[in-house]
């Protein structure tokens, strides 16, 4: 910890650290364990983590799928307002189901489409 004094919070919380740290030391002591290292290098434990396997995928790039957006779709200008309903229904239950599976780009979309639908549906 960094400060120009001790405030009374970091004097408790020192204090529960050295209670804490000549504790583990009793304990050590009382069953004969000798604290040391894990024995692996930088680079071992590096590559174990998640940082690791983005480091390895570096030159990929995340492209999202590209699905044509219902409501572009031609033959939706010439649907019936009761037609656009149902597609909104439709659209609504698929975007509830890919969130309920947690695939939210999915259900993102599928939310978006539906603002379109709605779009279509005001406009008749």
């Amino acid at each position: 910890m960094y400060a120009d004094k001790v405030t009374e919070s970091m004097k408790k919380t020192i204090d529960d650290t050295n209670r804490k740290r000549e504790k583990q030391l009793k304990y050590n002591q009382d069953h004969g364990l000798v604290p040391r290292g894990l024995g692996k290098s930088k680079a071992d434990i590096m590559g174990q983590s998640s940082i690791a396997k983005m480091k390895k995928s570096e030159n990929s790039y995340y492209v999202e799928n590209e699905k044509p957006d219902i409501a572009a779709d031609p033959v939706v200008k010439y649907m019936s307002k009761e037609q656009l309903e149902k597609l909104f229904a439709s659209t609504r239950k698929n975007m509830e189901k890919a969130a309920k599976e947690l695939d939210f780009m999915e259900a993102a979309r599928l939310r978006d489409e539906m603002f379109s639908i709605e779009k279509l549906m005001k406009d008749r």
